[in-house]
């Protein structure tokens, strides 16, 4: 459809109503005798519950109710799911630890949910949670993720004696042991990879609605995944899924956060159901620090073998990865993304060993990347370690070691096979756009104003469009116009318009005749959701099926009413056509028509319409080269930004400015944890940066204009050659970054800054 076809850069269709104001977001949702609940937080670490006294709450004005771990009891309701199937290291079952929805008898961190208030209002919500009397009895606790499997650690579980939830390995030990043993050189190094948190422009929140005539419960609230959800939730509440209701409208950023069943939800539901009214939670921001879910958060020790001519050989990887205080739906997935570790090398021989430990800190789950921004940080900075110890520039000594395009299909050292990808023509690209040229006189005129200039590159891959399933819709009105259902739920990355433009492309439609539907179980048919940068590849497909089906049923129809053979029609853009008569019909007039049953062949339903439900069979690779350029202040240690440089394979790019966005968007969240984003608790477990004054965000002036440009590679393995993009700048930026600041300190002799490396840290290595 011209301008609205896949690969043209569309203006997002939501960006005119979520501009004036007429987003619909969980806070803007008042439904009739609403009330309002708030969430009483432990205020330690670790402690026995010794009493809990409500009472005085429940007499204060406006309080409704006042709900511990006795009302859940009473509810016959279960605990939040907790995910299994892994091993210990002796292979035993992993530590499997109750997730309750309230504390009972012990909390293990400061925001364990303890009690649960509801009133008329929020303040007297408030006020009547401070009125509650708790009797804690303060535990040992430990926070270091690295200290937490060591022996005499306090224990976060009493029966799980050294911290340990499960161990994988992966990898061929053997095979690596051997690589390094013939190597002719071994670089070694340690990175503590920080905890962050999603900090989401719009917190968590929730409505739950109970209604007693038909027993069924509405959970307003924003997520990633409802349909999932759903299921989860109906057994945690032991009642048929049909008589739960998800309803996600607007997303103000989720970034994996958002995707499980977090405490509040079946609180507002149980809340709803003693008071007979709707229940409303909204996080406060300090809140959110304290009870959302963080990540990242490990520490990892990295060797790497190479040759005489500086040829990989083999990588070993030993991690300890924090699980915070209560293993979280999904957490254990990042261990699916270990394959990162393998990068766009060669190498023969990989074996990677991680440890999950519990701390009495906050749940850890998916975010952004998901294991790979820490699995490319290590690799991509090993690189750069061994180049710098072996004297060999950086880029030469991975040109070296890619992965030609001769190679696809390619089988890593670790669980990966690539189908496709140009990765050293990206590092070509990149190096052109990033005037690697003009490098050296740069760095001398950053010099002369008492700046270091740094240079840094990365070449990073990732898995997307995870083998799973999700559906799609495309249904007809008798006014010729569609509206289309998607199971995959935008945070904001403009799910809307790529898959209009998909559906308009595909059935010749303008995008003002098409209505765009997500994120509510009654409506949508079938959904997994979004995570993992699986949207176009899995959603887009659904459409593209649908589409098809659609396409096939309109080209039978139009037969029939033209009286021809389906054969005779030529179908372009939305119109049929035929050489046996001068006759034409769109679409729009065939989906009319369809209503009418005497315009129909004997054996045709009423109707135009099709679901789409696809399986992606395997992965798709995403790749590019990230080459971040920064000027370091000798007298503060303060890092600028210069120029910023990407070239990215994501495949076929279906909408080149809602790709760019996902790119920026991601390079920023690398950047601000490679330079400014911290979660810091204190030796007694409590959080030190529990709010922006302490928790330091990019913001716009902190970035140069970002030069982005793609080198599509269309994979063979989806219906469209769509390679995911949404965590792809985050992935490529956290290594760019980070080299980019150790070559520019590398005169100091510095060869390595931990994250986030802030003027302080970065002047102290200087000092030293």
């Amino acid at each position: 459809m011209g301008e609205f076809a896949i690969g043209q850069g569309v203006s997002r269709f939501e960006d005119p109503r979520l501009i004036k104001g007429g987003g619909r977001y969980i806070d803007d949702i008042k439904l009739p005798g609403m009330a309002h609940g708030v969430v009483l937080r432990a205020q330690h670490a670790h402690a026995k519950i010794k009493s809990l006294d409500v009472s005085a709450a429940k007499a204060a004005p406006g309080v409704l109710a006042v709900l511990t771990a006795a009302d859940v009891k009473a509810a016959g309701w279960g605990d939040l799911p907790v995910p299994g199937g892994l091993k210990r290291r002796d292979g035993t079952p992993q530590y499997k630890p109750r997730y309750p929805i309230l504390a009972e008898d012990r909390v293990r961190w400061v925001g364990d949910c303890v009690a649960f208030v509801v009133a008329e209002t929020v303040a007297q919500a408030m006020d009547a949670a401070e009125l509650i009397q708790v009797d804690f009895e303060p535990l040992p606790s430990v926070t270091s993720t690295a200290e937490a499997p060591k022996p005499g650690a306090p224990r976060v579980w009493d029966d799980c004696a050294d911290n340990i939830c499960f161990v994988e390995l992966i990898g061929d030990k053997a095979a690596t042991d051997a690589a390094f043993a013939k190597a002719a050189h071994v670089v070694k190094h340690r990175f503590a990879i920080n905890r962050v948190t999603a900090a989401a422009m719009e917190p968590r929140a929730a409505i739950g609605d109970y209604t007693a005539t038909d027993g069924r419960y509405t959970l307003y609230t924003p997520m990633q995944r409802p349909h999932p959800t759903r299921a989860d939730l109906a057994k945690l509440l032991n009642v048929a899924e049909s008589k739960v209701r998800i309803i996600t409208s607007d997303t103000g950023g989720s970034f994996g956060m958002k995707s499980p069943i977090f405490n509040e939800a079946p609180l507002t539901l149980l809340a709803s159901k003693i008071t007979g009214r709707p229940v409303k939670w909204v996080s406060t921001r300090t809140e959110a620090f304290l009870s959302d879910a963080q990540a990242r958060d490990n520490v990892t020790e990295a060797e790497l073998a190479l040759d005489k001519d500086g040829v990989f050989l083999g990588l070993r990887v030993k991690t300890i990865a924090a699980i915070g205080a209560y293993l979280q739906q999904a957490m254990p997935a990042f261990v699916l993304n270990a394959g990162t570790l393998a990068g766009v090398y060669r190498t023969p021989a990989i074996h990677v060993d991680i440890t999950a430990v519990f701390t009495n800190t906050n749940p850890v789950r998916p975010y952004r990347g998901n294991g790979r921004p820490e699995a490319a940080f290590v690799i991509e900075r090993m690189v750069d370690v061994a180049a710098r110890q072996l004297g060999i520039d950086p880029a030469e000594l991975r040109r070296r070691n890619y992965i030609p395009p001769s190679a696809m299909p390619f089988k890593t050292g670790l669980t990966f096979t690539y189908d496709s990808g140009e990765f050293e023509k990206n590092m070509d690209m990149a190096l052109e756009i990033a005037d690697v040229k003009g490098l050296k006189a740069r760095k001398a005129e950053a010099r002369k104003r008492g700046k270091l200039c740094g240079f840094g590159l990365s070449n990073t891959i990732e898995r997307a469009g995870a083998p799973s399933t999700e559906g799609a819709e495309v249904r007809f009105d008798r006014g010729g116009t569609a509206t289309i259902f998607s199971g995959s739920n935008s945070q904001g990355q403009g799910h809307e318009t790529v898959f209009k433009q998909l559906v308009c492309d595909r059935l010749g439609l303008h995008p003002d005749d098409v209505h765009y539907v997500q994120g509510d179980t009654d409506a949508v048919a079938y959904g997994e959701g979004t995570g993992g940068s699986r949207s176009a590849t899995m959603a887009g497909s659904a459409f593209h099926m649908a589409s098809e089906k659609v396409i096939a049923k309109a080209r039978k129809l139009a037969a029939h009413l033209l009286k021809v053979e389906e054969s005779d029609l030529k179908y372009d853009e939305g119109v049929f056509s035929t050489a046996k008569t001068n006759r034409t019909l769109t679409i729009k007039e065939i989906a009319t028509a369809s209503f009418d049953p005497k315009n129909l062949p004997q054996d045709m339903e009423a109707g135009l319409g099709a679901t789409g439900v696809y399986t992606a069979p395997v992965n798709n690779y995403p790749n590019g080269c990230h080459i971040c350029e920064v000027e370091i202040d000798i007298e503060t240690g303060k890092t600028e930004i210069t120029r910023y440089s990407v070239v990215d394979d994501v495949g076929t790019v279906m909408n080149p400015m809602l790709l760019h966005g996902q790119i920026h968007g991601g390079i920023a969240q690398g950047v601000g944890q490679a330079l400014m984003e911290d979660i810091h608790f204190d030796a007694d477990g409590q959080l030190i940066t529990a709010s922006f004054q302490d928790y330091a965000m990019p913001h716009a002036h902190d970035f140069p204009d970002l030069e982005v440009e793609s080198n599509p590679v269309p994979t063979k393995t989806n219906p469209l050659g769509v390679k995911g993009a949404g965590e792809a700048g985050c992935v490529g930026a956290l290594p760019a970054v980070a080299n980019a600041v150790v070559d520019a300190l590398a005169e100091f002799g510095v060869t390595h800054i931990e994250m986030p490396a802030t003027p302080e840290r970065i002047w102290r290595a200087m000092q030293r």
